[in-house]
Formats: structure tokens, C-alpha cells, sequence
């Protein structure tokens, strides 16, 4: 080693290489290369992906004050993550040899800082730097011409680098849950004509510039919970804008507030397009000649606004149903063990709910994946569940099981227990890597790391001693939920907070309720999506308005002790949604 860079480390015929230059030797004996097993088959096997996440993986790199430098080594990667790591606070410039990487992800550790070397990464595709402590991007982000995807969300972010522009091949960028207050100068730019998602939520933007129109091919755009005070009449001219998000922001036009809180994105745009005529009709020699009329007008056209309102918010009513007016309320049974595994639950039913018409049934699937990765935190800080309640067996108990003896017939599988299903979908995910040649992949296999190290599992069992729902990985094909599901049961368990789960239902009830107003406004057929189940009936209650009847279902103890009714007075709250609650 004459210029102490390159060290060769030598076992079993094979060598690895790795840097040592401005960083400690972590990886100096092969005893030390024994404790980053992932590292060696990845340098021997000569592989493209190389995964490391989890508490194991945070202990060695907490023990050992940071990564192997051998990382650094394998320039034949293309597909890098370290993830759920909070030892992980810096990565070395190192990174800079990794020059065949298509994707980066260094999401949930506590990344204080990225090197600016990173831009050296010129065949980057994907980028994911979310859920870590970083108060300032790297400028040489802007220098990946190549990058499609950015996800910078859950961190400290108060600006964003000038020069995003120049990546023209961007399709998707997260930059929710940070401090950002304005965009870039060059962000509103012809040369993002790529750009098909924003997702912005949970910042402190004030403005949105009508130059949004310049981004021509976007088409979900959420500016929920900032601080906006208006909203541009030319985002009515993006042609390709189907999904809108405003709400939680206090706009100067209270209508179009009242709106964003309750409305079809399609509704939203067409009021900003009649607004923004309004606007170009008038010059002010016209508004001062006709100053009474106008006034006349306004007051015409509020009175006429006023009932539109009631109209719209009809339509997004959901009506409390109290467990002592339900004939056969229901009652979850919880065991004491699960205080150790995944302790919070609460639970609802709800009613007319239309999954009947078109595209509905998938509209509501897609939304609570939605949540699950947004709200919910890819499942790592809540899980969703849902059942069709004339499948129920009642009565339900929450408890948990050693994996051997839980057995649960999950989703589009048979019966098996949880060791084995885990063991399947592991099998699964081999398989797909090999096929795809990819080391990470989609589906079940992505929550497994959730449960690692478990001696007991968490389940919700019904009244004859079957499993419907395993948390946070499946629930049973049981109790699945089609087309022709009139009543659901909704579950949502975490091991975080029993506000957590409060927060997840209220906002799966109120995005319920806004696509069951969506369902009323758009007369689909019944079975369009090549779903339908035979002879139909219409679901009860939605029909006309699209009600939603809630029904409180509580949590005991295994005294019989009331643990918690949902949802109570303080639940639902017109902040999620701007919903008409009827109790």
C-alpha cells in the first residue's frame, strides 16, 4: 500500500478492494469482513444489487463508526440501499466510484449531509434520500442528467438547489414533510417537460406560480397543508392534470378553499378556468362605470355561491352510528400480549360505501396503498386492513401467535402458517431477483424486515378461531372485500400510538368519503373493469349523495374493560377533510 488508497484483502483465493483514504479501516482483517457478509458475496458473486438495512446492520455500522469502506469497492453495482440505519449519519466521497449506480437509496437513517461528489453519478436514474436529518441538498444533485425520480421527503429542507432544471429527464419528485418555503427560480421550466408528479405536502410554500403551466406533462400535484394563499387560474390550463391537492391551506377565496377540501380535481379546475375569464372580461374603465352593477352582482352570485357550497358538502356527509343504537354492535377482544408486539388498534364499520360502479373498487384499493406508503409509512408506523363484514365471524379478538402455529389463508393463497408464508414469499422474491436481476423487489417481501427478530406475531382472530388479518404483512382471502361488499370492517393497528391509528382511519374515512362523491358524480357501469361478480345489487346508501354511515366499534380489554370507542367526539375532525359530520 504505497499511497494509501487501495488495500487488498485476500480469502479464499478471491480478493475485495476497498478505500481507506480520509476514512478508518473498518474492513482491515478478513475477521472484519466476516461481519459484512452481504459485502462479500456481493464483491465475489460479482452482483449488481446489494441491499443493507435494519437493526443488524445498524448495530455493525454503529459499532464500527460508519460503512466498509469495501462498499465503495464494487463498481459493478447499478442498485445500492441502506436503509433504517440511525447510526448512519454521513457517507464517505467515496460513493463518487460507484459509478454504475442506476439507483441510490439511503432513506430512514440520519443523514446529516450528502456529498457533493454524488453528481458524479452520471447513470443515476433513481434517488432516494427521505426520512433522514438533512437541512441542505448537495448541489451536484442537478449534474444527474439521468435521474427520473427524486425523493427527498421527511427531512429539514428549507430550499431546494437551483439548477433542478437541468435534470429534463425528471418524471417524480417528493419533497413533502420538510421547511421548504418557495420553489427554485428555474423550477418552473419547459425543460422538466417530464415532470409528471409533485408531491409537496407538509411544507411552508407561500406561492405557486402561474408559470406551473409550463410543466406540461404534470399530472398529480400536492400542495396540501402549506401556507398558499392563492392558487394560480392558469394550473386550469395544465392539460394533463388529473389529481390536485390544496387542501389545509387558508386561501384568500373562501369558496375555492371550501372547494380544494371537498372536490374533484375536475371541479377545482373548472372553477379556476371560469375565474380566470372572469378576470381577462374586465379592464378597470369598465370596473369603475360599472362599480354599482358589480356590487349587485356579487351579491347575487354569493347568495348563489352559498348554496352551491351546501350542495357540494351534502355530498361528503358521514353519519355516526353510536354502538349502543346498533342492534348487534361489535366488540374487539384484546389480549394482553399484544402489549409487547404491536399494542394499538382501533376499528370501524362502514356502510354505503359504492365499490359496485366501474373503476371503484380499484380506486379505493389504490388509495389505501397510497396511504400506506404516505401516511402510513411504507406500514412501518400503521397498517390498514379491511374485511366485508357478511364474511365476519363474529366475535373478533386481537392477540398473537408464535409463527409456527399462526395459520392464515392469505390473500390469493391457501391456508399456511406464517413461517411458511414468510419462507413463500422470500422463495417469491428470489425468484423475481433472478428473473429481473434486481437484489430489492416489490410486494409483501418489502414489510418482512418489519417483523425480524419477533417471537410472538400479531393477529386479528374471528369467532371460529381463524386468522383474518397478520399485520402488518396480509389479511385473509377470507374476508376480502369485492365488487358486491355492501358493509366493510376497517382495522388499523400500529405499534407507535393509539393517535397514530386515530389519525390513519380519519383520514381513510374521509378519503372514502371523497371517492364515494366521486363514484355519485361519475355515472360508471357496473363491472367496466372486467371485475364484476355476477348479479348486482346497489350498495346500500350510495345512492343520490353518497353518504357514509360509520359505525363506533369499541376495544376491550379481556375483562371487558373499554380500551377505546372509535370514532369518538374528538375524531373526524373537519381539518382532514372538510366532512359534514352528522352524530
Amino acid at each position: 500500500m504505497r499511497n494509501g488508497r487501495i488495500v487488498a484483502c485476500r480469502r479464499n483465493g478471491l480478493s475485495s478492494l476497498y478505500f481507506t483514504k480520509r476514512q478508518s479501516i473498518c474492513c482491515s482483517s478478513m475477521d472484519d469482513m466476516e461481519n459484512w457478509p452481504e459485502i462479500e458475496k456481493a464483491a465475489t458473486g460479482k452482483r449488481r444489487e446489494l441491499v443493507l438495512q435494519g437493526q443488524a446492520v445498524d448495530e455493525r455500522i454503529s459499532s464500527n463508526g460508519g460503512l466498509c469502506p469495501a462498499i465503495y469497492s464494487l463498481t459493478l453495482l447499478n442498485y445500492l440501499e441502506v436503509s433504517q440505519c440511525p447510526s448512519l449519519t454521513e457517507i464517505h466521497e467515496d460513493i463518487q466510484h460507484l459509478t454504475n449506480l442506476t439507483s441510490l437509496i439511503l432513506c430512514r437513517n440520519k443523514l446529516a449531509s450528502v456529498p457533493n461528489v454524488v453528481g458524479h453519478l452520471k447513470s443515476l436514474k433513481v434517488l432516494d434520500l427521505s426520512a433522514n436529518n438533512l437541512s441542505v441538498l448537495p448541489e451536484g444533485i442537478t449534474e444527474l442528467k439521468e435521474l427520473t425520480t427524486l425523493n427527498v421527503s421527511c427531512n429539514n429542507l428549507e430550499f431546494l438547489p437551483e439548477g433542478l432544471s437541468k435534470c429534463t429527464k425528471l418524471s417524480y419528485i417528493n419533497i413533502s414533510k420538510n421547511r421548504i418555503t418557495d420553489f427554485p427560480s428555474d423550477f418552473y421550466s419547459e425543460r422538466l417537460d417530464l415532470l409528471s408528479t409533485l408531491v409537496a405536502y407538509d411544507n411552508s410554500i407561500e406561492k405557486l406560480s402561474g408559470d406551473v403551466l409550463k410543466l406540461a406533462a404534470i399530472k398529480v400535484l400536492d400542495l396540501s397543508n402549506n401556507k398558499l394563499s392563492d392558487i394560480p387560474f392558469a394550473l386550469s390550463d395544465c392539460a394533463k392534470l388529473k389529481e390536485i391537492n390544496f387542501k389545509g391551506n387558508k386561501l384568500n377565496d373562501k369558496r375555492l378553499e371550501k372547494m380544494v377540501n371537498g372536490c374533484q380535481t375536475k371541479s377545482i379546475l373548472d372553477y379556476l378556468r371560469a375565474k380566470g375569464r372572469q378576470g381577462d372580461d374586465g379592464g378597470d374603465a369598465d370596473k369603475g362605470r360599472n362599480a354599482d352593477k358589480g356590487k349587485r352582482q356579487q351579491r347575487k352570485k354569493k347568495v348563489a355561491d352559498e348554496q352551491d357550497e351546501v350542495e357540494e358538502l351534502n355530498k361528503m356527509v358521514v353519519r355516526v352510528l353510536h354502538f349502543s343504537d346498533a342492534p348487534a354492535a361489535l366488540t374487539v377482544k384484546v389480549s394482553a400480549e399484544v402489549k409487547d408486539v404491536r399494542p394499538y388498534l382501533v376499528c370501524c364499520l362502514v356502510r354505503g360505501m359504492n365499490l359496485k360502479s366501474g373503476n371503484a373498487l380499484k380506486r379505493f384499493l389504490v388509495a389505501q396503498t397510497k396511504l400506506h406508503d404516505d401516511l402510513c409509512d411504507r406500514r412501518t408506523i400503521a397498517t390498514i386492513a379491511t374485511h366485508d363484514v357478511q364474511l365476519l365471524k363474529a366475535p373478533l379478538t386481537y392477540d398473537v401467535k408464535p409463527p409456527t402455529e399462526l395459520k392464515i389463508a392469505s390473500l390469493g393463497r391457501k391456508e399456511m402458517t406464517a413461517v411458511e408464508l414468510i419462507r413463500h414469499i422470500q422463495l417469491e422474491a428470489d425468484e423475481l431477483r433472478k428473473q429481473k436481476k434486481r437484489q430489492n423487489v416489490t410486494g409483501l417481501h418489502k414489510y418482512l424486515q418489519i417483523l425480524k427478530g419477533k417471537a410472538l406475531y400479531p393477529c386479528l382472530v374471528d369467532g371460529e378461531g381463524h386468522v383474518i388479518s397478520f399485520p402488518p404483512i396480509t389479511n385473509s382471502e377470507k374476508t376480502k372485500i369485492r365488487k358486491t361488499t355492501k358493509e366493510l370492517f376497517l382495522e388499523v393497528t400500529s405499534a407507535t400510538s393509539l393517535q397514530t391509528c386515530k389519525d390513519v382511519m380519519d383520514a381513510l374515512i374521509a378519503k372514502m368519503a371523497e371517492l364515494n362523491k366521486f363514484t355519485a358524480e361519475h355515472k360508471e357501469e357496473a363491472g367496466s373493469d372486467g371485475e364484476g361478480d355476477g348479479p348486482q345489487e346497489p350498495a346500500a346508501g350510495c345512492e343520490g349523495s353518497g353518504e357514509l354511515i360509520v359505525q363506533q366499534v369499541r376495544t376491550v380489554d379481556q375483562d371487558g374493560n373499554l380500551k377505546v370507542v372509535y370514532p369518538s367526539k374528538t375524531d373526524l375532525s373537519n381539518e382532514i377533510g372538510n366532512l359534514t359530520v352528522i352524530w
